[in-house]
């Protein structure tokens, strides 16, 4: 009985530290479901100028599966209200299924992040089956190193991709160019070669009617002579 009471004192001692260490850890990531267009709310207590960027993406569970799928037809409104200035909204934006948002606290106080699922009325899985979207937040709050990093990444992508598209563009003028050349060395070719079609077919018929008429001369002094005798 004392080795029993020894392992459940150690047991609960071992859950505490469990419990104490998981409270220590950093949560940024959190999921929820909303029913049908129910509006899901947070409150953040930011101080001023506070940055506060945001990731959401949303899933639509399938009452025939009970799983979960995306539906392109979902819309999500999210809005940002200051509680402390009479409910004050500072934000109000309507994304497709997934996206982002982002806004800089004007001044400390409560914050009401809310977001409200909207979707065509012909699409029954919210208004059909209770739960129905299941809202994955990712929030990053006063990061703005981590913030900008991302945004670094993107443009220095886009950047990319427009040195990218302008490399193309003068591979394909020059492709033009040589193009161009090419077309007016053929066109000048056969220019010259038709030329010389022309002045070798005038030869010929000047030589053919040269020929013709000594031959006619001929045979006509042949006519006369035959007659003579």
């Amino acid at each position: 009985m004392a080795f029993t009471g020894t392992s459940s004192s150690w047991l609960a001692s071992a859950l505490t530290l469990l419990s104490f260490f998981s409270l220590l850890l950093p949560t940024n990531a959190l999921y929820f479901y909303v029913e049908g267009r129910q509006t899901k709310c947070f409150f953040e207590d930011l101080p001023k100028d506070t940055l506060v960027a945001g990731r959401f993406e949303t899933e639509v569970i399938n009452p025939q599966g009970g799983n979960y799928l995306i539906d392109h037809n979902l819309k999500m409104l999210i809005t940002v209200d200051e509680t402390f200035d009479n409910d004050h909204r500072v934000v109000s934006k309507r994304n497709s299924h997934s996206g982002r948002f982002h806004f800089s606290a004007a001044d400390a106080g409560q914050h009401k992040i809310c977001f409200t699922p909207e979707t065509d009325a012909s699409s029954g899985w919210l208004s059909n089956s209770p739960g129905a979207v299941k809202v994955t937040v990712d929030l990053a709050i006063g990061e703005t190193s981590k913030i900008e990093t991302e945004d670094k990444d993107k443009i220095k992508d886009i950047v990319q991709r427009v040195k990218d598209l302008n490399s193309r563009l003068q591979d394909i003028r020059r492709e033009q160019v040589y193009q161009r050349e090419r077309e007016s060395e053929f066109r000048d070719q056969s220019e010259t070669t038709n030329s010389r079609v022309v002045r070798w077919t005038l030869i010929q018929l000047a030589v053919l009617s040269a020929a013709c008429a000594w031959q006619l001369s001929h045979l006509r002094s042949f006519f006369i002579k035959q007659k003579l005798t």
